[in-house]
């Protein structure tokens, strides 16, 4: 991929569940990806990860997107630290392991960024042993990494500004939202708030005042679903009223006074409360495997970025300028175009020749369709594009049968784009066999859809962009000789 930013090979050490969700989103982003990991189940489990992250990433991102990078498994840590631009280590939560990594990156490379994905350990304990200590810094993201854009950037006493800068900026590259933690602590800010909701649901459950269920559901049907487009403050500030956070706090700060929770203490996580809490989860969600719950999961975030970022606002607004970041991306990745297209290849069948042995005209047209659908297609109207209510129809053709054809016959078109003008392109195919007879010619008149409400629309700005760039690379062909021809007119 040809691309201006820095980051065009990211090291991964560690495939479970985060580094395997690190992979997922760099590789969507196109980015060439080194992937140590000693299990020798970790082939299966990336491959299972990419299934639903390939899903996830089609549903969410419209328009032209860069091709998927390339994923190497290394077979040492050396091997997969040669010439990344980035190295993300997401190996158990055990400060020695993380350590013992650290020391055998920094022999195989010098000066490359690390970025640490735990979730809790201090960046000044794990640099504590390393010789450039001023490269290391934690990158904490949120399972699921291929959707989830917020990373929490965290660094030690001896992390440089340049790498907190230089992580910022590549993790944009990645469609993510960086969150400068500037005051080392443990466990972050996120995590924190995630401890203190934790701990009180452990408590609900010790004491028999709830179910997981019951929990799960004050949360998703509740306050959930405000923190998911508001957050915590501006939530409490709209709930003050026309007075605001100020009125709020003194309606509602008296009760904070008050022995409601129990933050500051843990119940005892006895085989009888961890039976209990893993019983009633199990019945809770016994209709589903994990994979099912993964994909539910991810089609629900799916839909709440989607809804977001229609509306520009929260993470949608990350979501939005990464898809802008990736068309743009897909743009400058794409070679210019050939003289003429190969639109389609096939050896004639069997069952496509008449009683005469030859190929039936309307397999002519059948030709020219596949090859107007990939015309498209290299436009970026894709399933996708079409699913969302978009695409181009054929308003008018014109065929030119020259010669014949027989069954078996190997048979290809070559495409020139005669115009495209807002909600209009037009297209010349000609039909060849290989020893370079031609065998038709046909011409088409396509307007772009709106499905939704079936009627003419302009294309969506980057695949209008990118017929433009087709379109441009034709414009000093000469104009075929059949076209604008009419019916009966000499050839």
């Amino acid at each position: 991929m040809t691309s201006t930013n820095d980051l065009q090979r990211v090291a991964v050490i560690g495939g479970g569940v985060i580094g395997g969700g690190w992979v997922a989103r760099c590789l969507l982003n196109g980015i060439t990806v080194n992937l140590y990991d000693p299990d020798p189940n970790a082939a299966r489990k990336i491959d299972a990860i990419m299934v639903n992250a390939r899903m996830a990433f089609a549903k969410l991102v419209d328009g032209l997107v860069p091709p998927e990078g390339k994923l190497r498994f290394a077979d040492s840590i050396a091997s997969a630290v040669d010439g990344a631009d980035l190295i993300i280590e997401a190996v158990p939560e055990r400060l020695d392991i993380k350590q013992s990594v650290y020391h055998d990156i920094e022999a195989a490379a010098a000066d490359t960024l690390i970025a640490s994905s735990t979730s809790g350990i201090l960046p000044s304990d794990l640099q504590a042993h390393m010789a450039q200590p001023d490269r290391l810094l934690v990158a904490h993201p949120f399972n699921p990494v291929y959707l989830l854009p917020l990373v929490e950037l965290v660094g030690g006493a001896k992390t440089s500004h340049s790498a907190i800068d230089k992580a910022s900026q590549m993790f944009r590259q990645l469609g993510m939202h960086p969150l400068h933690v500037r005051t080392e602590i443990p466990a972050f800010i996120a995590d924190r708030f995630l401890e203190a909701v934790w701990r009180e649901a452990l408590w609900l459950v010790n004491d028999g005042v709830a179910t997981t269920a019951e929990i799960d559901d004050a949360i998703r049907y509740g306050f959930g679903l405000r923190w998911a487009q508001m957050g915590l403050f501006e939530t409490y500030r709209v709930a003050g009223g026309e007075a605001g956070m100020a009125h709020f706090i003194a309606q509602f700060g008296p009760c904070l006074q008050w022995p409601w929770t129990k933050l500051t203490d843990v119940p005892d996580l006895t085989d009888e409360l961890v039976n209990r809490i893993a019983d009633q989860s199990d019945a809770q969600s016994a209709a589903y495997s994990i994979r099912q719950l993964e994909q539910i999961r991810d089609d629900n975030l799916v839909a709440i970025l989607r809804q977001l970022e229609q509306r520009n606002w929260g993470a949608g607004q990350t979501v939005r300028s990464w898809q802008e970041q990736l068309n743009a991306s897909a743009i400058r990745s794409m070679p210019d175009p050939t003289p003429l297209i190969r639109s389609y290849e096939t050896t004639v069948p069997q069952d496509w020749v008449d009683y005469n042995g030859h190929m039936t005209e309307h397999r002519y047209l059948e030709c020219f369709s596949h090859a107007t659908d990939e015309i498209m297609r290299q436009a970026g109207v894709d399933d996708a594009y079409i699913a969302a209510g978009g695409s181009f129809f054929t308003v008018e053709t014109h065929i030119c049968h020259i010669d014949e054809v027989m069954a078996g016959a190997p048979i290809y078109v070559d495409t020139q784009i005669l115009a495209v003008a807002g909600k209009k392109m037009r297209l010349f195919h000609r039909l060849y066999d290989t020893s370079g007879t031609l065998l038709a010619t046909g011409e088409h008149m396509l307007l772009h859809v709106d499905m939704t409400q079936r009627r003419a629309s302009q294309p969506k700005a980057l695949v209008a962009a990118k017929l433009a760039k087709m379109a441009a690379g034709h414009a000093t062909l000469a104009m075929p000789d059949a076209a604008g021809r009419a019916v009966g007119m000499t050839r």
